[in-house]
């Protein structure tokens, strides 16, 4: 596939490390943000996606903010849902292919079996219906489409729990962290190897692609300061009862990857050894 990918939300956290994959491969991509293509415009996403003569759309703008999502409900789906319908849409017109960015959060989290691509969606919260309707857009429209899942992401460019984690130890020398909710962290600087890999392919699908291995957020957040150096940093497990959130968080953010490996691709390194590529990259304090 040589011709010309959009990636919308291009400026994210996912999206910027998107535009820097394309470009380190020589291949073309378009990066558009809400300035340039305002998602919640059906007219504007034909416009624009027509125009651009992209055989690709990677759909990754969303409304990502958990807990204001359960106070802005409309808000949220028209830019999750609706916003994607009209990816969708204009995809559709244009011919072209569509990669749906989604989260474990269409799951009920219930439970400690890794959820697998094809298992039943029941959303635990506003943010989680949202993109689950979005991946039911997506799926009703469009013919050539992914949607790859994914969970705790971290990146450069944006917000970030390693961020927080960070700051949080420099001034106060002490954290409490939750350690009843299991998953996978993600870097976006992998998972965008693996999306481009996986759009110039035709192995349409729902897949899941977070980096390697478990943990809970306590011991993402004790592994992060050990890497740091700061592990005078103390570290206290506690219940997430402790930290009442409007949002309802899933405890089993387990997701299984082995339909990436069933369909050749190659899966994201130990989210250890992304935690640590990651570190390296944040070279200055003014990141975080």
């Amino acid at each position: 596939m040589s011709g010309k990918i959009l990636v919308t939300g291009a400026r994210g956290q996912l999206g910027t490390d998107l535009m820097n994959e394309l470009k380190k491969r020589g291949m073309e991509g378009i990066g558009v943000d809400v300035d340039e293509m305002d998602i919640t415009d059906g007219e504007a996403c034909l416009r624009v996606i027509s125009q651009s003569g992209a055989e690709a759309v990677i759909h990754c703008a969303a409304y990502t903010a958990v807990d204001a999502a359960e106070d802005n409900v409309e808000l949220c789906r028209r830019i999750n849902a609706e916003g994607t319908r009209n990816v969708a849409l204009a995809c559709k017109a244009a011919g072209a292919k569509l990669m749906y960015i989604s989260t474990d959060y269409v799951f009920d989290g219930q439970g400690t079996r890794p959820w697998e691509p094809d298992d039943e969606r029941h959303p635990l919260n506003v943010y989680g219906q949202t993109k689950y309707e979005g991946e039911l857009a997506v799926e009703e429209l469009v013919e050539k489409f992914f949607i790859v899942r994914i969970a705790w992401v971290f990146g450069a460019a944006g917000k970030n729990f390693i961020k927080t984690m960070l700051r949080l130890g420099q001034e106060r020398g002490a954290v409490s962290v939750v350690d009843d909710q299991v998953g996978s962290p993600t870097y976006t600087y992998d998972l965008a190897r693996l999306l481009v890999d996986m759009i110039r392919t035709d192995k349409y699908g729902r897949y899941h692609a977070t980096n390697e291995g478990l943990c809970s957020w306590y011991e993402f957040a004790k592994e992060i300061f050990r890497q740091a150096g700061m592990e005078q940093v103390r570290v206290t497990p506690v219940g997430s009862s402790e930290f009442p959130a409007k949002a309802t968080r899933p405890s089993n953010s387990r997701m299984s990857k082995e339909k990436l490996t069933e369909q050749g691709f190659v899966r994201l390194p130990a989210w250890q050894d992304a935690l640590g590529r990651f570190l390296k990259e944040m070279s200055s304090p003014e990141q975080l």
